[in-house]
């Protein structure tokens, strides 16, 4: 019962009230239930716990302003986009430039709900890229990892049962960096919060007296067309969270 004042609280964190008397757990609360390493080496390399919820917040507001412009784009507006963010939203244009992707206005940050299996959850979008149908989801992290695809599996399993010609689904990946034009590590900014990527073995590397080159932008898709088994992974990630949080479900009225 830990981390909830009350039934009210619980409620909004974690989940959807649907209809007047229906409440679904929400499919990022069921996904946080798995153990995550890097966020865990991301707290410990901090001073403290309230540094890190502050580089949280400010990296948040970051990812959903490149969220709002990038789904923009997809649909031919031409959003104000802020300096901060300039270079990823540029290196997101040239890599767009001549590819086949079409994204479906109308199910850009669309809420979808699973009635068989009691959950529910918003997309980013739904694309059509080289002729394949597919759930589309947008991450502003330094690299992707398997653990996205558990979230993004449960949107495509629900939108399956409406759209019988959804195949597969894709993240796609855009950050920014600075190179150093001396030894070639990397400066990533997130959330007010400078760090260097070197290689481990690189002599030259930790040494050096960087100098950075201006920021670019750094854009990368991946296609997870096996997304069924992911499904699985996330209906047993759902069953750890419901055991966890069987007080409150039971409050809420969801389990029994």
């Amino acid at each position: 019962m830990l981390g909830y004042t009350n039934v009210d609280q619980f409620k909004e964190k974690c989940g959807y009230d649907i209809d007047t008397d229906t409440w679904y757990p929400r499919v990022s609360s069921i996904v946080d239930i798995k153990a995550k390493p890097a966020l865990y080496y991301f707290y410990a390399s901090l001073r403290n716990y309230a540094e890190g919820e502050r580089i949280k917040k400010i990296s948040a507001d970051e990812g959903t302003r490149i969220h709002e412009a990038v789904q923009a784009i997809f649909v031919g507006k031409q959003p104000k986009i802020d300096e901060d963010i300039a270079p990823s939203i540029k290196a997101f244009r040239e890599f767009i430039s001549g590819k086949d992707i079409n994204v479906d206005p109308e199910y850009i940050e669309r809420r979808v709900i699973n009635k068989k299996h009691r959950y529910a959850g918003t997309i980013d979008a739904l694309a059509r890229i080289d002729g394949k149908l597919g759930v589309l989801d947008i991450k502003t992290s330094q690299g992707i990892y398997r653990d996205f695809s558990l979230q993004i599996a449960a949107y495509t399993a629900t939108l399956k049962d409406e759209l019988d010609d959804i195949q597969t689904h894709w993240i796609l990946r855009i950050d920014q960096h600075r190179l150093c034009e001396l030894c070639g590590a990397r400066l990533r900014t997130k959330g007010g919060r400078k760090k260097i990527k070197i290689e481990w073995n690189n002599t030259f590397q930790r040494t050096c007296k960087h100098v950075w080159l201006d920021t670019v932008g750094d854009i990368e898709i991946q296609e997870f067309p096996n997304w069924q088994q992911d499904f699985e992974g996330f209906l047993s990630a759902k069953k750890l969270w419901e055991w966890e949080n069987e007080h409150w479900l039971k409050e809420v009225g969801y389990l029994t």
